[in-house]
């Protein structure tokens, strides 16, 4: 009998183009390959921007996107997939269909609503439609505050008002909640990533000092990338976050020195990149 060739862990990303490079597909492709897996790509929208704001949107067909799934899974595999900016109720219909359709393993939600700049990157009632269509269907979601509050319809006062908050996330279904407090002023940062158990719930904090650096960008796509990355490479969901943050945590330190455009820069996805992983063939 022929062996089975090994294979590269398959991340896919559903998420549109930042043209600057700094955060959608671009810093997804940039955190698979700097992880050691091979990234692939469904776009959802082209946008116009750089390093402040966003100058336009072009979303891409539901049907276009429905397509580019389709051609990936179909003939390469997926390990794990990021989804990122979805801009439409069409295409996370679209995306719901595929996680179901294929089975879609260690799917994981950055529900990207808006820019840092305040620019609206999803249609106005997609939060409710992300909740109802996906929620159940991920293992992982990883709002920032803002997000949390569009999606819960609540406010969130602070870092004592975390634990109800990622409640609130899991009783909407949400197999997993990492709530990001970057956005919290002080000169230490919280994530909280709570976990569905049964009855009850697993918390588990991560406090770290903040990295001073005006180049952020993209921080929250290539933090669920990552962690989409290292689920597959194999990772339990608690280790996948840990190394993500810290590959983050690299990326930002790394790149906090260097100026790329006038405003809000990258980071520096490539600082230390490891060799594409194989893993065992036939998956």
């Amino acid at each position: 009998m022929t062996p089975t060739p090994p294979r590269y862990a398959r991340v896919l990303t559903i998420a549109g183009s930042d043209s600057g490079g700094g955060a959608g597909i671009q810093a997804d492709l940039k955190t698979f390959a700097a992880l050691g897996c091979h990234g692939m790509t469904a776009i959802t929208a082209i946008t116009a921007q750089d390093t402040h704001g966003v100058a336009a949107i072009h979303p891409v067909p539901a049907e276009v996107v429905r397509a580019q799934i389709r051609a990936v899974v179909e003939d390469i595999g997926v390990d794990a997939v990021k989804l990122g900016m979805l801009h439409t109720r069409e295409i996370v219909e679209v995306v719901a269909w595929a996680i179901d359709r294929y089975a879609l393993p260690h799917v994981v939600l950055d529900p990207v609503l808006a820019a840092t700049s305040g620019t609206a990157l999803a249609a106005a009632d997609l939060a409710g439609t992300m909740v109802r269509e996906l929620f159940a269907r991920v293992a992982l979601v990883t709002p920032n505050l803002d997000e949390a509050a569009r999606l819960t319809g609540r406010g969130l006062a602070g870092i004592d008002a975390f634990d109800d908050t990622a409640d609130a996330l899991l009783a909407l279904g949400a197999p997993a909640v990492l709530l990001k407090g970057g956005h919290l002023a002080g000169d230490e940062l919280v994530d909280l990533l709570a976990i569905a158990d049964g009855d009850r719930i697993r918390r588990q904090r991560h406090a770290a000092p903040r990295i001073a650096s005006g180049n952020l960008h993209g921080t929250g796509c290539t933090l669920a990338s990552a962690i989409a990355a290292r689920l597959a490479l194999g990772d339990a969901l608690p280790e996948a976050v840990v190394h993500a943050r810290d590959y983050v945590r690299g990326a930002i330190a790394a790149g906090a020195d260097v100026a790329t455009g006038s405003g809000n820069g990258p980071l520096n996805h490539g600082f230390a990149p490891v060799p594409m992983r194989r893993l065992p063939g036939a998956a």
